[in-house]
Order: C-alpha cells, then structure tokens, then sequence
C-alpha cells in the first residue's frame, strides 16, 4: 500500500526506480539511492533488480522444464507434466505454422523466449507493494519485479534475435545475396543504369524495415507491460485514501489484473511468433 510518508508523486517514482548499480561522480561503486545518481552513473550502470528477476525466473524455467523431462514416460501424463506437454506442443505447432524451413533452433528458442518472457510477464501480477515491502526491510531501497517493464531487458532480448537474424540472413544467402536484398529491392529495374540510381533508396528503405525489427519487438513489449504495470500502482494509490476508495481499489485491482492476463499471455505470444517469422525470412530466398 502507499505509504503515508510519501507524496503520490514520490511513490510513484519509488516504484518506477530501478535498483542501479554503477560508478559514481566521486568514482566510487555502488548503489544509486534516487534517479539522479542512476541517471549520473550512464552507460554502464546495471539495474540489479532487472537482472535478478530475469535470472530466477530464467533458472525457474529450466528447472521445472528439466523435472517433467525426467519424468516424463510413455503413459498417460498428468499434472504439472500435462500443462509442460501443453506449452510443448501449442509452440510446436505455433512454429511447424510459421517456419518452413529445417532447423534445430528455432523451436527450442521459440519455446525458452514463450515460457521466459510469460514469466516475467506474471510478475506484473504480483500485488506492487509486496515484494518491493520485503526488499524495503531487507535494507534495499528500490525494487522492481517485471523485468519486461526495464527498456534494457526488452531491448537485449530484441538484440539477441537482431543478431541470429543477421547471421542466418548471411549463412543462408551469403554476403552478396544478403547485400541484394538490401538494395534491389522495391524498386527493380533491368537498366543497369536505373539499378544504380535505385541502390540508395533501396538501400535507406530496407534498412530502415531491418532496424525497425529489434526496435518494435523490444518497445512493443515494455509498452505495453509497462503500462499496465502503471495503473497496477495508480490503482494501489486508493488504499491509502480511506476505506471507499480501498474497496474502489480491490475492485479495480481485481478487475484490471483478470483483463491484464489476456495481455500477459498476449505480448509473450507475440514475442515468440515475431521471432519465428524474422527467423522464417532469413532463411527465405527473396
């Protein structure tokens, strides 16, 4: 719940604070205790918050994957090992759909971005004040729990595939085919004269659509998680404001988080399946 010693300004950006940890202006490390040390501390900075997150639920992934494996047999199976057979084959299929081509990849990644980016999603569902209480008695100041509303963890997923996007576009075509796919395209001529004079604006025009991969696929998903990880907090400012507006808040709180799922299970879905398709066009002969 919102503390009474905070302004609504003030607890709102409490909770939009990453926990950073860089280099200071005295040229000391450390933990960043407001926005303008965090700020100061530029490139290098790390938000531990992000990585921990991200990291647990990461491992959490694998381990639970790791245990229905192991016991994983020829009957019928049930429970959590039913549901992991379930994620299984909805990705599977999700990518027979939409790659058409033969790798040993792009399922296994289609299936650890799904389940890891659902994870991270879900923490958005945690009551706001929970977690970032407990830290706060541990003696750590700030501490956010959805690792896809931080700009840096949606951006280096995005890169992750940017880079395998790259690198099979130059395996699968080559140097020179990758490069004419950049500028003999959309405009085509036989001249060789018009080729020429259309390789600049092939050229601007393709490579704006190739950087516009990373960037939407990255902003698209902390847009929108980190929108709704704002009215989470905005709704949880009514419990501070009396007993109507508490009950007006468990309401809103209730209401928004069953809507906010559809949006959890969306922006993961989404993730995945753009994955696939940038991954089905390089290895595509145009």
């Amino acid at each position: 719940m919102a503390s009474d010693a905070q302004t609504t300004t003030e607890y709102i950006k409490h909770h939009l604070q990453n926990l950073t940890y860089g280099q200071h202006a005295d040229g000391s490390w450390g933990v960043a205790h407001g926005a303008a040390e965090a700020k100061a501390m530029g490139f290098w900075a790390i938000h531990l918050d992000t990585m921990f997150w991200s990291i647990l639920l990461g491992a959490l992934f694998l381990w639970g994957f790791r245990k229905a494996a192991q016991r994983a047999s020829a009957q019928t199976p049930n429970g959590f090992l039913n549901f992991v057979e379930w994620i299984v084959e909805f990705v599977d299929d999700n990518v027979r759909g939409s790659f058409s081509h033969k790798s040993d990849l792009v399922a296994p990644l289609a299936l650890t971005l799904f389940v890891w980016v659902l994870l991270m999603n879900t923490m958005d569902l945690v009551p706001v004040d929970w977690i970032p209480q407990i830290a706060h008695l541990m003696g750590i100041e700030y501490m956010k729990v959805v690792p896809t509303t931080d700009p840096n963890a949606t951006f280096g997923m995005a890169l992750g595939v940017f880079v395998l996007t790259l690198f099979y576009s130059i395996k699968i075509k080559g140097v020179g085919g990758f490069a004419a796919e950049l500028t003999m395209q959309p405009f085509q001529a036989k001249n060789p004269i018009l080729k020429i004079l259309f390789l600049p604006a092939n050229f601007f025009l393709e490579f704006v659509s190739l950087i516009s991969k990373p960037i939407s696929l990255s902003l698209r998903l902390f847009g929108n998680l980190f929108a709704g990880e704002m009215i989470f907090i905005l709704i949880a400012l009514l419990f501070s404001g009396g007993a109507v507006l508490a009950v007006a808040g468990g309401v809103l709180q209730w209401a928004w988080a069953v809507f906010h799922i559809l949006i959890v299970l969306l922006q993961a879905f989404i993730f995945m399946t753009l994955t696939i398709v940038y991954l089905e066009m390089a290895h595509s002969h145009h």
